[in-house]
């Protein structure tokens, strides 16, 4: 149902449509509409993903006897029962003696835009053999957990493959972490060993990474050995525990370059990432051999995404997050090439990210919408100085989006023609549950289809599907080869976290419309729903009118308990450089939202802040601004990557 109310600001034109792997997987399948690939998958998930293997070459040691076992239930659905396999194998051994063997995989460019570093894949896998030797030198085998404690390095992604070809358990730390989540996530996992830096450069100057890890192995009895990079050299300290911590390129010297990749069933572990949880400890997600292969890397951004192996990926990101593990894994199992960046997105200069993309010839470019937001601040000039023309398509992730930031990206970026693929899922899921694609339009913040074979739904508390134009809560009625595999050693928390709101439904904790032109919108976090006279609507919608004036760039709204209202309206607000945070401001703000939104929606009150708070992978929280404002316990901080921001802001509810 197509509506003249309002036009798609993108369109994909018919040549871009015959040529997207979208229509090539569509051929494969019988299919001509993808509306009707939808249907089929998500009647029969097994067939879908047996589909995605043959399309994608999926290798395995052994081959599966059974697709897709529900017999435990839905909660507990296993895939490719009886078969071996690894990421390693698909990633890497797939590519020896191939042409793409002696091509460029990893390029990295540190602060400074003079160091830089190009490894083949041919090279890059010889590091990753040699420091997989060397871990099984020091015992460490299938099973145990070793943590990941670096930056944006090239060691950081040859510790990534090299501790899966093991067969071990590889668990991603923020590279930002003080000692006290370290703490919690390497107790929890029982991690054995940690592959860490002396430290890295952060503005200029050395920040260090080994100092902050000593401090929290003091309360992690399990870790017995310890990986250290010099990067900073004499720049920074690097003291090291005798019989504990071992140099990295003397552990790695003499070692072979060439190493068995282990033989792991496919639904053995292989990464835990842990997303912070609304109370409590953070939540260790479990991905398998092949479940991140099998949903994020080729389902979605190869099918959906249109990944080629032409492309060259950049997305500033962290190990930390659900992004590295994309980053490590999608332009390796194709074939591509991966740009790497240490530091942050503008320094030494405010254009850095858009030199990054002109001198590195970027062609899949991803970002977040708080990237985009802070650059933004910048001006139009600092892009238009650089020329982007390599970039074929962009792609974003992580949150909700405001209209103003996707429009400065849309028209300065992408010049109003390239493709801008949003997609959202998360570490939970680890794949996407709406998707962008070559075959349909977009809006602002749009979604042009949801995650193929999962049984995408938006539905109302009771679990009953919604019309468009209807907000309620995103669900799965399928079993999905991403889900992870319950939460680490705590089955109750799973259940209880994903089953238990709509039975046998997973709720994942996000709201959701679809348009009536059918488009998919992500609108906040369920639990960030506000309630105004009746009305229920979800945060963003709010904040896009608050950032539309051009005098804030970022806001975090929220609800509170009222009377009358049952909830009225807070905005924390970040003034762009040079707006006075005035009460001339406040006042401002208040009437864009009255304008936008109604009288009712008045709000109770408008704080200017210098920051919010935020995730390591940059997603505000509105939870925490919310229990700040009620005076309630904020629960687990642990993943913030600026805790500061909360002191701010009792601080100011004080004044």
């Amino acid at each position: 149902m197509i509506s003249n109310k309002q036009p798609f600001d993108w369109a994909p034109t018919p040549e871009l449509i015959a040529s997207s792997n979208l229509t090539a997987f569509l051929h494969k399948v019988g299919e001509t509409r993808f509306d009707d690939l939808a249907v089929r998958a998500d009647a029969d998930p097994a067939w879908l993903m047996q589909e995605v293997f043959e399309f994608c070459d999926f290798r395995f040691y052994k081959p599966y006897t059974q697709m897709l076992d529900t017999s435990r239930g839905i909660e507990w659905a296993r895939w490719c029962v009886g078969g071996t396999t690894n990421i390693v194998l698909n990633c890497l051994d797939r590519h020896r003696g191939t042409p793409v063997w002696d091509q460029p995989f990893l390029v990295w460019e540190g602060e400074d835009p003079q160091n830089r570093k190009t490894l083949s894949y041919r090279e890059f896998d010889a590091e990753v053999c040699r420091l997989a030797g060397a871990l099984q030198s020091l015992g460490i085998g299938q099973g145990d957990r070793v943590g990941l404690y670096l930056p944006n390095l090239p060691e950081t992604f040859v510790a990534f493959f090299a501790v899966l070809k093991i067969g071990a358990v590889l668990m991603p730390l923020f590279s930002g972490f003080g000692p006290q989540p370290i703490v919690a996530r390497l107790n929890d996992g029982e991690a054995k060993a940690v592959l860490t830096v002396d430290g890295t450069w952060r503005r200029g100057s050395p920040g260090v990474m080994k100092s902050v890890l000593d401090e929290a192995l003091r309360e992690v009895p399990s870790v017995q050995h310890v990986v250290v990079l010099r990067h900073l050299g004499d720049a920074a300290p690097c003291p090291m525990t005798p019989g504990r911590d071992h140099d990295w390129a003397s552990l790695v010297a003499g070692q072979p370059h060439d190493l068995p990749t282990a033989e792991m069933e496919a639904d053995a572990p292989a990464v835990l990432l842990y997303t912070s949880g609304t109370t409590g400890k953070p939540k260790g997600c479990v991905w398998t051999h092949v479940s991140f292969l099998g949903s994020m890397v080729t389902r979605d951004m190869h099918i959906c995404g249109d990944f080629k192996a032409s492309d060259r990926f950049f997305f500033m990101s962290d190990m930390g997050w659900m992004v590295g593990a994309m980053c490590a894994c999608i332009p390796s199992y194709f074939g591509g090439s991966l740009l790497v960046a240490e530091g942050t997105p503008d320094f030494p200069d405010t254009g850095r990210f858009w030199r990054l993309v002109q001198d590195h010839k970027v062609t899949y470019l991803g970002v977040a919408p708080t990237l985009i937001r802070s650059l933004m601040r910048y001006g139009s000039e600092e892009v238009e100085r650089y020329d982007l023309s390599s970039l074929r398509i962009t792609c974003s992730g992580g949150e909700a989006w405001t209209e103003a930031p996707w429009r400065w990206f849309f028209e300065h970026v992408c010049k109003t023609k390239l493709p801008f693929l949003n997609i959202v899922g998360g570490t939970e899921v680890g794949g996407c549950n709406f998707t962008g694609t070559l075959h349909h339009p977009l809006r602002p913040g749009s979604f042009g289809a949801r995650g193929l074979g999962a049984g995408v739904d938006i539905v109302d508390d009771s679990g009953q599907p919604l019309k468009p134009g209807q907000v309620g809560e995103l669900v799965l009625r399928n079993p999905n080869i991403g889900f992870t595999k319950s939460l680490w050693r705590d089955d109750e928390r799973y259940l209880e976290s994903y089953w238990r709101t709509i039975p046998g439904v997973w709720v994942h904790g996000d709201f959701a419309m679809r348009d009536e032109d059918g488009l998919f919108y992500i609108l906040g976090r369920s639990d960030d729903t506000i309630k105004v006279s009746g009305k229920r609507t979800g945060p963003s919608e709010i904040e896009t009118l608050l950032t539309g004036t051009g005098k804030v760039s970022e806001a975090a709204v929220i609800g509170v308990p009222d009377e009358i209202k049952g909830s009225a309206i807070v905005c924390v607000c970040v003034p762009m450089p040079g707006v006075a945070a005035d009460a001339a401001l406040q006042a401002e703000l208040s009437q864009a939202v009255v304008h936008g939104m109604g009288a009712s929606y008045r709000p109770r009150q408008v704080l200017l802040v210098s920051d919010l708070p935020k995730t390591r992978n940059m997603k505000i929280m509105r939870r925490v601004v919310r229990a700040v404002y009620r005076g309630d316990s904020p629960g687990d901080l642990s993943s913030l990557v600026n805790p500061e921001t909360v002191a701010e802001l009792q601080g100011k509810l004080a004044g």
